[in-house]
């Protein structure tokens, strides 16, 4: 019960953090620019990371969570409004 229960919160986070990432990147881009492919990678990537915490129960919840944080930020880096922004910023 306890493994399963760890399990259903890394889901509600991988759910939650792909949300927010859709909703920024809806607010700052809009439909005709939305990222589609990131947003592909980011499910596929969180998915991964729930299989991998029910295949072995010894990763803590908590270290998959930064992973997938930190994998979420790296995905958002990639995207055409945030090189916009970089691009902007230097210039």
């Amino acid at each position: 019960m306890k493994k399963t229960l760890k399990t259903l919160v890394l889901a509600i986070f991988v759910v939650l953090g792909t949300a927010t990432f859709g909703f920024a990147e809806y607010a700052v881009s809009g439909v005709s620019e939305f990222p589609y492919f990131q947003l592909g990678c980011l499910i596929v990537g969180g998915m991964t990371i729930i299989s991998l915490k029910q295949k072995y129960p010894r990763f803590y919840a908590g270290e998959l969570m930064g992973v997938f944080t930190m994998y979420t930020i790296l995905v958002a880096l990639c995207t055409a409004p945030v090189f916009n922004a970089i691009k902007n910023f230097v210039s």
